[in-house]
């Protein structure tokens, strides 16, 4: 059997962790399998769907590096790949229900079917549609069109079944068909509903595995017996767990970013993106934690995905996103780290001359184990650029008070001005030289020196600090920490 999966985000709004993940399972499962991608779109919610919408989810998933073999944008022979485009197909397939007699037309009025669901849920029961237009006539059904209703179609469910769903991360889940009630499968204005129309999308895209989110299992009865009323076996099914946040509630807004651009914007990478969520209710058998695609596709399998949900542990992505940044070019890093301090109008973002790369290489050097996204490069901007310190305070205040601090900054001014190339060597001998000449121990002269320039008693190295300063801007710092706090 060849190996078809999909991904069919409904173009409402960004790419979220959550179906970033269903598309990665799907991928992944496609590549393991030798199989085929397929990426559709669910745009049937006319008011609220958008290209602009479905544009974002494409570009998003071109980020992750996520690649459909088949779908919109690459195209194929199961097209179109939009509902909107596919009405024609869907009122064939509802014509043979209707003619099958698994399907019928519902003149209900809203306000008839908001007294039913009063009804039953003052009686203690679930609120579901208890047939009345099932046995209509043609007279019944012709009467009630001259009064101007328009009817929608409902799926006959059939009393008394128990529905079975073969669930590869759950094993056999089973639903009552009783309490489902007839659903509707077109609505008035004759466009389907999700659990219609992606049945007729899976069947004929030759769907043969559904990875998505545990939240669809409820549709998941619906679903199966349609493919039953339409002679058609169902796919494979996997329903794959809810991600909560760390209080074990489901992710929302309220917990932060849940987008994945929300991701890119801040700086994180999207291999790192990839493989923290591939952990999202995915174990690998070993114990490797990072992985690349190529390999995640190698060592992926579906008996491996766990039926408990999966938390989104914001600090285990900042640990992974911080490996693969240090396993990242200087030269790469630069690049995305470019548009943060664009922000600053510290460099230009086009145009930039050889030493301003030099800069910026050197400077992304000196930071890259301190970040846990680039988007933090603004944090540290302003200890290697103008000369302008920080104002100190507390006990970095206090360090400029100690009575060796004149000499050590005359001593270093000079040092530094008579030093050719400031470069992280030259700046770890003129320090040493200090304290031998000053007979000081290193806190008495490095602390001094490095609050003077940056206002503060800890960061990033003085030899990565220094050179990248440039001695004007030393010279500049240091005068006007000696203005402000030691005349």
């Amino acid at each position: 059997m060849k190996i078809r999966v999909r991904f069919a985000p409904s173009p409402t709004g960004p790419l979220h962790i959550g179906g970033a993940r269903s598309a990665l399972f799907n991928y992944l499962w496609a590549r393991k399998n030798k199989g085929t991608f397929i990426v559709r779109s669910e745009d049937t919610d006319l008011e609220r769907s958008s290209r602009e919408s479905e544009h974002n989810i494409l570009e998003a998933l071109r980020w992750l590096n996520i690649q459909w073999d088949e779908g919109i944008e690459v195209g194929g022979e199961h097209g179109p790949y939009r509902q909107t485009d596919r009405l024609g197909l869907y009122r064939e397939y509802t014509d043979k229900l209707l003619a099958s007699g698994h399907a019928y037309y519902c003149y209900c009025t809203e306000e008839e079917l908001e007294q039913e669901r009063q009804a039953l849920t003052a009686k203690g029961e679930t609120p579901r549609y208890l047939g009345k237009c099932r046995q209509l006539s043609a007279e019944q059904r012709a009467a009630l069109e001259v009064e101007g209703r328009k009817p929608v179609v409902r799926f006959r469910v059939p009393d008394g079944q128990a529905i079975h769903i073969p669930d590869q991360v759950r094993g056999d889940v089973v639903f009552e068909s009783n309490g489902i009630g007839d659903y509707v499968i077109v609505k008035s204005d004759g466009i389907p509903t999700y659990n219609f129309a992606v049945v007729v999308d899976d069947i004929s895209m030759a769907i043969t595995h559904v990875i998505r989110g545990e939240e669809h299992l409820s549709n998941t009865p619906r679903q199966v017996l349609i493919y039953e009323a339409l002679g058609s076996p169902a796919p494979q099914f996997a329903h794959i767990s809810l991600i909560l946040n760390t209080e074990g509630g489901k992710m929302s807004k309220r917990d932060g970013d849940t987008a994945v651009i929300d991701y890119q914007q801040k700086g994180y990478l999207p291999e790192a993106i990839v493989n923290f969520i591939a952990l999202l209710g995915w174990a690998p058998s070993g114990e490797e934690e990072f992985y690349t695609l190529d390999e995640l596709a190698n060592v992926f399998s579906l008996d491996r995905v766990s039926k408990s949900p999966a938390v989104f542990d914001r600090h285990k992505l900042d640990y992974i996103n911080t490996h693969y940044i240090k396993e990242s070019s200087a030269e790469r890093l630069a690049e995305l780290a470019l548009p943060y301090i664009d922000e600053l109008g510290i460099l230009p973002y086009e145009e930039r001359s050889a030493e301003q790369q030099q800069w910026l290489i050197s400077f992304i050097n000196a930071i890259s184990e301190k970040i846990s996204h680039l988007s933090e490069v603004k944090d540290f901007i302003h200890y290697f650029h103008g000369d302008i310190p920080l104002e100190p305070e507390g006990e970095a205040l206090e360090v400029l008070k100690g009575e060796q601090v004149p000499s050590v900054l005359t001593l270093f001014r000079e040092k530094v001005q008579g030093t050719e190339l400031l470069s992280g060597e030259t700046v770890k001998v003129l320090l040493k030289q200090m304290t031998k000449e000053l007979k000081l121990g290193g806190k008495f002269v490095y602390m001094p020196v490095r609050v003077a320039l940056t206002g503060q008693m800890h960061g990033p190295e003085l030899y990565d600090i220094i050179p990248l300063l440039g001695l004007k801007n030393v010279l500049g710092r240091i005068a006007v920490t000696e203005a402000r706090y030691l005349s």
